[in-house]
């Protein structure tokens, strides 16, 4: 089962190579299983029993299910779809030595630099045109599904230093290079051609690089899994497909997938807005329960917040806790931390650790060593609109925040098998 799991989240990741493109794949889903597709700027009329989903900006989603009977509370489960990466920038072609044309970027989240470098890329995201029939705006996703840019390395013979430590400058180092001086004034063209417009057509864009390498199942029993952006959409990936497979009887199931995580989640789109206190209250609402009702079912729901993990790592085995080191393939990581980096305590862990013994997974734990400050996720953001019971999870990595991560090929399974419990 874990290598048909495997294959189908590495066929996931490679067709979402922007946040715009996973929450595009996760739509196709959900309405393959006679989901219901709801606007914001619509009236929402919402039966029990019915099955719905949200998205905003078009980069993040809120599928539910409502249950047949009275609602217990919601279970949901909460992850992200965005990844370090580069943007591009508006007037986005630079001319280099009357010889080159550059792409003009800046860094999107804390990436690793190092591994963007000689390697073939391209670029994917959406543009937005005007509809001029309707006079609606109108997003149009984009991906030049062929090796297009480049970022090389400047030779060891130009910089001997190269392999003691570099720091990267971003508009020096960085700049992928896209053709001769032939290209210039065309890369908007390409974009237009790709979405069957005209270059003057597009009022905006958001456009991405991404590593163009095919996902790799490997190891002496091949039981690793890399490909790029597996931080979140792994989580992303196995959120939906337990959300799917579960009975969502008992309470309001929420697959819950946020943009913008890797750059503070303070956007209209992030776990630090209102789309999913807005969504969770206008299900109530529209269900006819009042107030109190809602919070009343929020003292009785929990959240899983599922943003992937650091495993020890072999070549820096003391990097980790001494006593807290989640392994590739040993199972769904509880997160925690003391000063509330992530937010489980001793009940959401609890209650998390009965699910996965349920669901006969494997769990391990991590903190980062003492000495050691560590990274934060969308749990906590998303506690100060939506305050319940939330426990952080992912599942163990290396590499985090390289455009190519490495994760183990056992534990997307695990993740999908919990999930299906939590969903019941």
């Amino acid at each position: 089962m874990n290598s048909t799991v495997s294959r189908d989240l590495a066929v996931f990741l490679e067709n979402s190579p922007t946040c715009f493109h996973a929450v595009d794949n996760m739509k196709k889903a959900l309405l393959d299983e006679h989901f219901t597709q709801l606007e914001e700027n619509k009236k929402w009329t919402l039966q029990p029993g019915g099955r719905y989903f949200v998205t905003r900006n078009d980069s993040s989603l809120i599928a539910f299910s409502i249950p047949e009977t009275e609602m217990k509370g919601m279970r949901i489960i909460a992850s992200h779809s965005d990844s370090p990466t580069f943007k591009i920038k508006e007037n986005p072609e630079l001319e280099a030595d009357g010889k080159y044309i550059r792409l003009n970027v800046e860094g999107y989240g804390g990436m690793l630099c190092a591994p963007w470098f000689d390697r073939p890329l391209s670029v994917a995201g959406r543009i937005v045109i005007k509809d001029s029939a309707s006079g609606q705006f109108i997003s149009r996703l984009i991906n030049i599904d062929r090796d297009l840019v480049l970022i090389p390395n400047l030779a060891i013979h130009m910089n001997r230093e190269a392999n003691s430590g570099y720091k990267y400058n971003a508009q020096k180092d960085m700049l992928p290079l896209y053709g001769t001086l032939s290209a210039k004034g065309t890369f908007m063209d390409l974009i237009a051609k790709s979405a069957g417009v005209t270059a003057d057509e597009i009022l905006g864009h958001d456009l991405f690089l991404y590593n163009r390498q095919k996902a790799s199942i490997w190891g002496a029993s091949e039981e690793f899994i890399s490909c790029g952006r597996l931080d979140d959409l792994q989580c992303a990936y196995a959120s939906l497909r337990g959300f799917l497979a579960g009975k969502r009887q008992e309470y309001m199931a929420v697959h819950c997938v946020l943009d913008n995580e890797e750059v503070g989640s303070g956007t209209k789109q992030g776990a630090a807005s209102t789309f999913l206190y807005d969504t969770l209250t206008r299900i109530h609402d529209c269900l006819g329960y009042t107030r109190e009702d809602y919070l009343i079912h929020l003292a009785d729901s929990l959240m899983i917040s599922a943003d992937n993990a650091h495993a020890v790592h072999p070549n820096h085995t003391d990097k980790s806790d001494p006593a807290n080191r989640p392994t590739l393939n040993g199972g769904i990581v509880i997160k925690f931390n003391a000063n509330q980096k992530y937010c489980t305590d001793a009940m959401s862990a609890a209650m998390f650790r009965d699910i996965c013994r349920s669901a006969d997974v494997p769990v391990q734990t991590f903190t980062n060593r003492s000495d050691m400050a560590g990274g934060s996720t969308l749990g906590n953001i998303s506690n100060t609109q939506v305050a319940l019971n939330t426990v952080d999870i992912g599942l163990p990595q290396l590499a985090m925040h390289s455009p190519y991560e490495t994760a183990g090929a056992e534990d997307t399974g695990y993740l999908i098998r919990a999930a299906e419990e939590f969903f019941c």
